[in-house]
């Protein structure tokens, strides 16, 4: 099998030869390590800059070649999603091109201050003086005219990276969205209106449905092997609303995304979603899901409880927890992946990755300790 085949045959829970390895997401500090070279793969700062300073062409040529590069260096990674290939703006886009208001600060010409946090890899808007303060009905959610489709040239690193890599790899693609938990003006407000203003979720995800199935015709891109589609929507005590209410409120939207986007020749969807969210799972696979994928261990999701209960009808990726690839020392990285390839592989339906991605700020000896014992191991539990 090569790694696209057996990334495929994993998520459609068939035998496999060999374990599959993916990651979510690996950040910069560690692609430049294993480049040997400073990289925009996932540098959130730098990007963002060369952006502003109108230096796309040069972000989108480094970006294609960096994730080549790095993938090809990662010759045990299976999977691979559209994270690392960041959407752009369009080649002939008007660069924002804001003042810089001192270290790691700038403003823009309608008074929005961002700041830099390089520790973080984080660059937000700090003050806007243009947000508003706004309520919200189902009149608002009323026109029905859709979305202007996104230039092709948006996507001309995910493009480039599924043309070389594609044809071994297990590269996937995003869609033209999804539409679960709604959270209108922000997570506070959007669950108040979900307790007060049912109607107005409603109304606001009957709209975002149609504007997602009109995106995915240009948003699924030729040749990945399947999509990604996500969205955070629980804490580390459980979805943040109840059941019954995602049963009547969520559910619903989101089946009908999920059939959308088989409608459009997909075969396999994965669904990454932090946080606890067993609650929610038998909708899940009701909605079609085939692969699940950011197992918060620290949030309860547990890889063998999950696969005793729902390892019949979902693929699992994940199992390694990240937390203990930033903080965590060699010996404990090494047994969490001797756990995880325990629990995890035994009847198939299971790809190895951290609980979320190699996230900024990881030990480089954990990522090379952890890829070291998956290595070991990855023959002897199939």
């Amino acid at each position: 099998m090569n790694s696209k085949e057996r990334v495929h045959a994993a998520i459609a829970r068939q035998p496999v030869d060999r374990v599959p390895l993916g990651f979510y997401a690996v950040d910069c500090d560690t692609v430049g390590r294993v480049l040997g070279r400073p990289t925009y793969v996932r540098d959130k700062v730098g990007s963002q800059i060369a952006l502003w300073e109108g230096r796309r062409a040069e972000l989108a040529e480094g970006l294609k070649a960096d994730v080549v590069d790095f993938y090809r260096h990662m010759d045990c990674a299976d999977l691979l999603l559209p994270k690392e290939a960041m959407l752009l703006p369009p080649a002939d886009y008007e660069p924002l091109r804001p003042r810089p208001l001192g270290e790691d600060r700038w403003e823009d010409d309608r008074g929005r201050v961002y700041q830099a946090s390089r520790g973080a890899n984080e660059i937000q808007c700090v003050h806007d003086p243009t947000a508003q303060v706004r309520t919200w009905s189902v009149d608002d959610f009323a026109d029905d005219v859709l979305p202007p489709l996104p230039d092709p040239s948006v996507f001309e690193v995910l493009d480039h990276v599924i043309a070389v890599l594609g044809p071994e790899r297990y590269v996937a693609s995003m869609t033209g969205g999804i539409t679960a938990v709604t959270l209108l003006g922000g997570t506070e407000e959007g669950l108040v209106l979900h307790a007060l203003q049912p109607e107005v979720i409603a109304a606001a995800n009957r709209q975002s449905v149609a504007r997602q199935n009109a995106l995915d015709a240009c948003c699924i891109r030729p040749g990945a092997a399947g999509v990604l589609m996500e969205q955070d929507m629980a804490g580390s005590n459980g979805p943040l609303v109840s059941p019954q209410m995602f049963r009547q409120l969520g559910f619903p939207y989101l089946k009908q995304r999920l059939q959308h986007v088989r409608a459009c020749g997909v075969e396999q969807i994965i669904f990454h979603n932090c946080g606890n969210n067993i609650p929610l799972m038998d909708m899940f696979i009701d909605c079609g899901i085939d692969c699940y994928q950011s197992l918060q261990t620290t949030a309860g999701m547990e890889l063998g409880l999950l696969k005793r209960d729902f390892g019949q009808d979902l693929c699992f990726w994940g199992g390694v927890p990240v937390e203990l690839l930033i903080a965590g020392s060699t010996a404990e990285v090494r047994q969490a992946v001797r756990t995880a390839m325990e629990r995890g592989a035994p009847g198939g339906g299971f790809i190895l990755g951290p609980s979320h991605s190699v996230a900024f700020g990881t030990k480089y000896d954990n990522f090379l300790a952890f890829l070291d014992e998956f290595d070991r191991l990855r023959d002897r539990h199939i």
